[in-house]
């Protein structure tokens, strides 16, 4: 009996995320399945396709900032300066309740907007954080969650290596989604902290100020430390996003300027020596290769899937059972939702959305908002357990702290996280005002 190629590509899908769940190499896997699946459905035009599909993506001119970003990232990392920067926070908030809560949320959102990569900054924040919170007494469930949550802001908080990649699968200006992800990211940020510090205005024990010998009694040393934590990379920050955002320069030329200033950043503070530029090049091409190899696999994947026709079948399906466009909006966040609990960013980005694209189009909603949506409802997935990959990146750096209270700190912040989600489906704008304001559309 025949198969149609509709329910071809059913069975491609299923077998992809089988393959994927059980631990085979994403990007070989996808290279495999397409050309079986296409051979079968079209024949030899696969071959041809697959060519044509890496080619593109080798000639994609916005994802050279993928490695750009990343290496600026990297080198921040090794400069040091959130560590002066966390500690400068810290001393001059020392009589506030919870702190250190505002001082990690603060620092988490510079370190976003350096380095797109969340485990590193789940991993930096808890290096810096994790032991000063335990000593200070405080509650080991909001310490992990304020840490993780502030962590994954990295995933949304341009120039996000995330955006840089989704830009080109929904076919919209990098630029727009930078843009429209800077009032949720911030708006996150300010829910995480007001939580954090009405939870300590209820009970005190959970934040409590630092003790009287341990502030510092030097004001002008702290502003100073503040002063050289903060404006370096604030900084080169703005001028690589400002950049971006005006128009001055493509995302490619901002990355590379952030890239070279977070370099002599680096030298500035005298933290660079062959042994670590060595060490953050390495990095760098491992995780640009990573990611820059599965874009390619995943994009011809994806047009074999659209060649068999089952994203047009699945569409129709779905507009024919004549339900609400924000129901179905509901379904397709869902789906994400828990994808994200086995599987990262990369898979997601570069497989599903393209998969839901003409269903989203269909509908009419705007392509950049929906970017949006994923980015906020993937960075919820990285604190929902059973996975929740940042867990183990801060037990890794915080071993006095129980797996368990990490999980339950995470998922108090995984509620916020749904409901930030929620108001910006309610209400466009949030997402929407900035690019609106900026380019006039």
């Amino acid at each position: 009996m025949a198969v149609s190629n509709e329910i071809l590509g059913l069975l491609m899908i299923g077998v992809m995320l089988f393959a994927i769940f059980v631990g085979f190499p994403i990007s070989f896997t996808l290279i495999f399945l397409g050309l079986v699946f296409g051979y079968a459905g079209f024949g030899e035009v696969v071959f041809w396709q697959m060519t044509l599909k890496f080619n593109s993506v080798m000639l994609e001119q916005t994802l050279a900032a993928v490695p750009l970003f990343v290496f600026m990232g990297v080198m921040m990392e090794e400069a040091g300066l959130m560590e002066r920067l966390f500690e400068s926070v810290r001393l001059m908030l020392a009589k506030l309740r919870g702190a250190l809560y505002l001082a990690v949320l603060f620092v988490a959102i510079i370190f976003a907007a350096a380095t797109g990569i969340v485990g590193a900054s789940v991993t930096i924040l808890g290096i810096m954080a994790a032991k000063t919170m335990t000593r200070a007494n405080y509650d080991p469930r909001l310490s992990a969650g304020t840490i993780t949550a502030g962590g994954t802001l990295g995933i949304l908080i341009p120039p996000s290596i995330m955006l840089v990649v989704m830009g080109p699968v929904l076919e919209v200006p990098v630029t727009d989604l930078f843009a429209a992800a800077i009032v949720p990211g911030i708006m996150l940020a300010v829910m995480y902290a007001g939580y954090a510090l009405i939870r300590c205005h209820i009970n005190p024990s959970l934040g409590p100020p630092t003790p009287e010998e341990e502030r510092a009694a030097d004001k002008m040393h702290i502003l100073r430390e503040f002063f050289l934590g903060l404006v370096p990379p604030a900084a080169l920050i703005f001028a690589s996003l400002g950049s971006i955002l005006f128009g001055f320069a493509t995302p490619t030329e901002g990355a590379g300027c952030g890239a070279a200033g977070a370099a002599l950043l680096t030298v500035a503070y005298g933290r660079l020596n062959y042994t670590k530029l060595k060490a953050a090049l390495i990095k760098t091409l491992e995780i640009s290769a990573l990611i820059l190899f599965l874009v390619a696999a995943s994009d011809f994947f994806g047009a074999v899937f659209a060649r068999l026709g089952t994203p047009t079948m699945l569409t129709e399906l779905l507009l024919n059972l004549e339900l609400p466009p924000l129901l179905i909006l509901a379904m397709i966040m869902l789906l994400i939702f828990i994808l994200g609990w086995p599987l990262e960013w990369v898979p997601i980005v570069l497989i599903i959305v393209p998969i839901l694209l003409p269903l989203v189009e269909q509908l009419g909603f705007n392509l950049v908002w929906f970017g949006i949506l994923v980015a906020v409802n993937l960075q919820t997935a990285w604190l929902s357990p059973p996975v929740a990959l940042s867990a183990y990146f801060l037990k890794g750096v915080a071993p006095q702290w129980d797996l368990k209270d990490i999980y339950y700190g995470m998922m108090q912040f995984m509620v916020i996280q749904i409901i930030g989600l929620a108001a910006i489906i309610l209400f466009p704008q949030i997402a929407l005002w900035l690019p609106e304001a900026i380019y006039g559309k």
